[in-house]
């Protein structure tokens, strides 16, 4: 599914601007312009002047692209997402991950080994294969958030929120004043095109999923609570940090973790949807709690695997695969 965004580009400085009759611009080369870079435009005939039009500088261009729907706007439409987490943040293995279809990909910062640089390089990667990133940052924290939202992925998971306040604190992270705290940089970050997308600042509430993570019994209890603050537009279940608040961080398949699980599901799925979309459930699908028993149970946006866990089972399967042959060949069996 497409849709259509228009973007007003000015273009500034001394140069005159050249359109032909294709509706191509390209730079002529006068004043501090010698750029023979082409800007998809559209114009009228009567502009038209042997094929050619000249247009002064600060006119503004509108150029049209497409481009897929965001992440929130697929769950508000009902779809179910399935992604996986990258940790080792390797932009070549991000963007295979992008390529295989996968409907998102965290990048996590709070247990990952990289930060905003090498994150901005994965997003780079992503953007190319045209998936969507969402980022869990370390903890809830005002400049983490800042720095990853002016990356411009399309969600963020905040850890650890054990009530209503602590969700509050994080969607404030997420808005500008007066409805929040975040900094503002819109004409020099990436989340705005460089500032080439004047507005992004009146339009990015929409389509950024905001997602608690609730792992604590704590936070179990107060589920609801958090789901309901305006601008939190679901609740991420880890299943292993919830089996490590009750004691039972070996065993997350206890039958103390399931009722957990049970409580949080129950609880989300039988709020009363809020004008925007949501709650959602989100979750780590586990190996033996899978993807399919996730969505089963009501999950919209599901967590298979992570990158790490991915390639270490292919490599100790590939090196089990080599042994086994080995010992054939050398008739031990």
């Amino acid at each position: 599914m497409e849709f259509e965004t228009s973007y007003h580009i000015n273009l500034n400085g001394n140069g005159n601007t050249k359109i032909n009759g294709n509706g191509n611009t390209k730079d002529s080369g006068i004043g501090n312009g010698n750029s023979n870079d082409i800007h998809h435009c559209h114009t009228n005939d009567h502009h038209h002047n042997n094929d050619h039009a000249v247009y002064e500088a600060n006119q503004v261009i509108v150029a049209t692209v497409n481009q897929p729907k965001s992440i929130k706007a697929r769950l508000q439409a009902g779809d179910c997402l399935y992604g996986m987490s990258f940790l080792s943040f390797c932009p070549t293995m991000v963007e295979i991950a992008g390529w295989s279809g996968y409907d998102f990909v965290i990048l996590d910062l709070e247990h990952g080994f990289g930060g905003i640089s090498e994150g901005l390089r994965c997003i780079h990667a992503l953007t190319a294969a045209n998936t969507p990133v969402i980022v869990r940052v370390p903890e809830l924290s005002h400049v983490w958030v800042k720095k990853v939202l002016d990356l411009g992925p399309q969600g963020i998971i905040f850890p650890l929120v054990d009530g209503p306040q602590s969700a509050k604190k994080a969607v404030s992270y997420c808005r500008y004043p007066p409805n929040g705290v975040r900094g503002v940089a819109t004409p020099i970050v990436r989340a705005s095109r460089f500032g080439i997308d004047e507005s992004y600042a009146k339009k990015y509430e929409k389509d950024l999923l905001i997602l608690c993570q609730v792992e604590t019994a704590e936070a179990v209890e107060n589920v609801e609570g958090i789901a309901a603050v305006d601008g939190v537009d679901g609740i991420m279940v880890g299943p292993l940090d919830l089996s490590a608040s009750v004691g039972c961080m070996h065993d997350p398949r206890n039958e103390k973790v399931k009722e957990m699980m049970r409580k949080i599901e129950s609880t989300v799925l039988g709020m009363k949807r809020k004008e925007g979309g949501g709650p959602y459930l989100a979750g780590f699908a586990m190996p033996f709690d899978g993807p399919d028993q996730f969505r089963s149970r009501g999950y919209k946006l599901i967590r298979g695997v992570t990158d790490v866990g991915l390639f270490k089972n292919a490599c100790v399967g590939d090196v089990s695969k080599f042994n086994m042959n080995k010992k054939v060949v050398n008739g031990e069996y």
